[in-house]
């Protein structure tokens, strides 16, 4: 049993091929990655584009009112066109898988949103406009409609 073994070992380890040091090993990243500069389209640069996604959950209870779920999933887009001007976007999908309040509610509710979109515009280095777009449809039902977070910032 114990020389099946040992011839079995030696088989299989000369039917084996090794790796030697000296060789460089394969270079994945770069197969998969092309790091050119090329633009889409002639004007959109991927490395001036960042996406962030949230997905929130959420239930309510109204007491004797009813109760809510809601689930919301937001994708947050923001490009910078040069130094000066830069655009973001938020654009959200709204479900609510379980309410109390009836059928027509959840049709009234549930969709795909543009929840913000902001152009910022800075023709000096102490001085900047924004015009911006909110519309949160469902902030009513949220404790957190009027919340802001200073924390959280679109540029770079």
């Amino acid at each position: 049993m114990r020389r099946s073994i040992v011839i079995l070992m030696i088989f299989a380890a000369s039917t084996l091929f090794g790796q030697f040091k000296d060789q460089p090993a394969p270079d994945i990243k770069s197969g998969i990655l092309n790091n050119s500069q090329s633009n889409i389209f002639g004007f959109f640069s991927p490395n001036n584009f960042k996406m962030n996604h949230t997905i929130d959950v959420s239930f309510s209870s109204f007491g004797s009112a009813g109760n809510l779920a809601l689930t919301t999933y937001t994708n947050s887009m923001f490009y910078k066109f040069n130094d000066k001007l830069d655009v973001s976007a938020d654009i959200s999908i709204v479900n609510t898988p379980y309410n109390t309040f009836g059928s027509g509610f959840t049709q009234n509710i549930n969709g795909i949103y543009l929840s913000r979109a902001q152009l910022t515009y800075r023709p000096t280095e102490n001085m900047s406009v924004i015009l911006q777009y909110r519309n949160i449809p469902y902030s009513y039902y949220s404790p957190f409609r009027n919340y802001y977070s200073p924390f959280y910032y679109y540029g770079y």
